[in-house]
């Protein structure tokens, strides 16, 4: 085995404080989307053992009047995307054109969707257990022009 020159020593001696301070920067002043040096909050928390969890999903309604599930297999937009950008599409509704979009681009045979929406189900949850209960919250429409 060689042993490290000096010049080697102190490369990884840089790149090493480096990244500790960027980890540390990031875990103080960072966001999720520093990752990974950021403090990537979303397993960092837990939610109280009595408090509803939500279960986002997307939904379309077709000029049929058909609910239309529009999760990845029938957009190409994963949830996650979705729930990163929900403060967006509710600040601006007509954002969510690029789902009904993306729909219709791929079920080209398919009936338009006249509206799309945001929907997130509240889980019931006693002692941080499912009480099998629910309710829908409509978080964001978005309606077609007719």
């Amino acid at each position: 085995m060689e042993n490290l020159t000096t010049r080697g020593r102190v490369t990884r001696l840089g790149a090493t404080a480096l990244g500790l301070v960027l980890l540390v920067v990031g875990t103080f002043w960072g966001s999720d989307d520093d990752f990974p040096f950021g403090p990537f909050r979303m397993y960092s928390t837990s939610n109280p053992p009595n408090a509803p969890a939500p279960d986002t999903r997307v939904e379309g309604v077709n000029s049929s009047g058909a609910v239309i599930d529009l999760d990845q297999n029938a957009t190409g937009i994963r949830r996650a995307e979705i729930e990163g950008q929900q403060a967006r599409y509710a600040a601006d509704p007509t954002l969510l054109t690029e789902v009904a979009d993306a729909y219709a681009e791929r079920h080209p045979d398919a009936p338009a969707l006249v509206e799309v929406r945001i929907v997130i189900r509240w889980h019931g949850i006693r002692a941080g257990r499912p009480t099998g209960q629910h309710t829908d919250q409509t978080v964001v429409r978005w309606q077609a022009p007719r």
